[in-house]
């Protein structure tokens, strides 16, 4: 939604196994954890909720943050229609919301990395709209929105980041529409490819060499074309030269030439 701590090998990319298991079976959500998370001592506090407070401000947002959340690989989060309650803060890991038309069709929405909030999605309609699944085992810490707004009436700042959260969300959002219409397939895979490596050059990693962790498959579904589609355009791209394939891993060789595809 907002704009891989990430785990410890840094990773999101393109993983072709294991797939995620069926939607329609759906997997048990994971189970809080008894232990609680403080964002005084969290090392992606400058990226999260906690960015721009000061101490004594960030000891008010530890008690809101009541504890976090383990979800394995292929778990749900929350689903489609589940109550809102909570939003989350990802603290290491990576994930996916996936939005269901009226169809039956399903598209991939999103990709989440650690310091990004997911569930914002509820607040309109106080559910819900989409599932929230785990690409790998993965952490967040659990925000009551009730808390997190009293604490917004009281800490200005507090209250100016949620509001840059949402406007990210819709600057994405808008963003994604101008990428599946004027983009041809290969400009949307290089554009896709360009965003994670800032994304993960922000938090401090290598934003040439990485990890994809979702599927060619998920990375279709997201930008609108099909999986042999992101697989040949990553063989093309990478026979002209700009990246280099292996496996899950990407390397980005020529940047200025992808941002000009």
């Amino acid at each position: 939604m907002f704009e891989t701590s990430i785990s410890p090998s840094a990773d999101v990319a393109v993983a072709d196994a294991p797939q995620t298991p069926t939607l329609h079976a759906r997997p048990a959500p994971g189970k809080a954890s008894p232990s609680t998370a403080q964002c005084s001592t969290c090392m992606l506090r400058h990226l999260c909720m906690a960015s721009n407070l000061n101490h004594a401000d960030v000891a008010r947002l530890d008690i809101a943050v009541r504890n976090w959340r383990s979800v394995k690989q292929g778990q749900l989060l929350y689903s489609t229609g589940d109550l809102f309650q909570n939003v989350y803060a990802l603290r290491s890991g990576s994930f996916k919301t996936v939005v269901a038309h009226q169809c039956g069709r399903e598209y991939v929405s999103g990709f989440f990395l650690p310091g990004e909030t997911l569930g914002l999605d509820g607040i309109a309609t106080e559910s819900h709209t989409c599932d929230a699944i785990a690409l790998e085992d993965s952490t967040v810490c659990v925000i009551p929105f009730h808390l997190l707004e009293a604490l917004c009436r009281e800490i200005k700042s507090l209250q100016q980041h949620v509001h840059r959260i949402m406007s990210a969300e819709i600057v994405r959002e808008t963003g994604q529409m101008a990428l599946l219409g004027n983009l041809t397939a290969e400009q949307r895979v290089a554009s896709f490819l360009l965003s994670i490596s800032d994304r993960l050059g922000r938090r401090g990693y290598s934003p040439r060499d990485f990890t994809l962790r979702m599927t060619r498959e998920d990375i279709g579904s997201h930008l609108g074309i099909t999986l042999e589609t992101v697989s040949r355009t990553l063989s093309r791209l990478q026979q002209e030269g700009l990246i280099r394939v292996n496996g899950k891993q990407i390397a980005l060789l020529d940047r200025e030439a992808l941002d000009a595809r």
